[in-house]
């Protein structure tokens, strides 16, 4: 089976200063997060708090989606951080 995004929720982890979200591969949850560092790369003016992190992922997504498919193709491991680095 294929990488798939059916739930669309996402969460901020203050903490680890990420945006967490999920993926399917048939039965297999497979967990994603996006370091706050990639949120600035993709859209530099975005605000450094959960709310900017957040409205950004919102309008990145799609790309975001297709890093995290891409990043899974690779490796097929139940967790990834993807980074600033990922988004080139």
């Amino acid at each position: 089976m294929s990488l798939t995004f059916p739930n669309r929720s996402r969460s901020y982890d203050e903490a680890g200063k990420r945006i967490r979200f999920v993926g399917h591969d048939g039965m297999f949850q497979i967990s994603f997060s996006v370091a706050a560092d990639a949120m600035t790369r993709m859209q530099p003016a975005t605000a450094a708090n959960e709310a900017g992190y957040l409205a950004t992922f919102d309008t990145e997504n799609s790309a975001i989606r297709d890093v995290a498919s891409k990043a899974y193709g690779r490796t097929r491991k139940s967790m990834y951080v993807l980074t600033a680095d990922d988004f080139g």
